[in-house]
């Protein structure tokens, strides 16, 4: 699993731009500069929605004034349902940054997958947020539980950095 002092591996996410699906990768959004990355068991899911998403829109200048470049969401939905998503909840009004992990790629590579077959979940992502600053991890903020929203949430992030 990913710690803080590693660097990001590389995987190509998808988010959606103006002519539909765009691949981007990874290392092109964190090369030279600061991002924020967090990432959701599901988009449009309870604790996602109602809490997770919202506290990086509240806290999005916040982490500018720290010099954060870009705030990026991170869930293995496809790249329709993460557009989607982010009108819904005003997240790409706001300036969030929505990709999709379709494939599970990134999420693997970092040791993130956990499956919940109860709750209908498989091959999805903890719930996390880092600061990666130059493709390294320099503040890692992991949930022990998915379906909870306190350590990874965008205040507990700017207490760590």
């Amino acid at each position: 699993m990913i710690s803080t002092g590693d660097t990001l591996p590389d995987a190509t996410l998808i988010q959606m731009g103006a002519n539909g699906p765009e691949e981007v990768r990874i290392s092109s959004k964190t090369k030279g500069r600061k991002v924020v990355v967090f990432a959701v068991p599901g988009a449009f899911t309870g604790t996602c929605t109602t809490a997770h998403v919202p506290s990086f829109m509240r806290t999005k200048d916040q982490f500018n004034a720290k010099g954060v470049d870009e705030i990026i969401c991170v869930a293995v939905n496809d790249p329709f349902v993460m557009g989607a998503w982010g009108e819904s909840t005003g997240a790409t009004a706001a300036g969030l940054t929505m990709l999709s992990d379709a494939a599970s790629e990134f999420t693997k590579a970092l040791g993130m997958d956990f499956d919940a077959p109860p709750a209908g979940l498989f091959a999805r992502s903890k719930r996390y947020a880092m600061v990666v600053e130059n493709g390294k991890v320099t503040a890692l903020n992991l949930e022990e539980n998915p379906g909870t929203c306190e350590i990874s949430a965008g205040e507990s992030l700017l207490d760590a950095i």
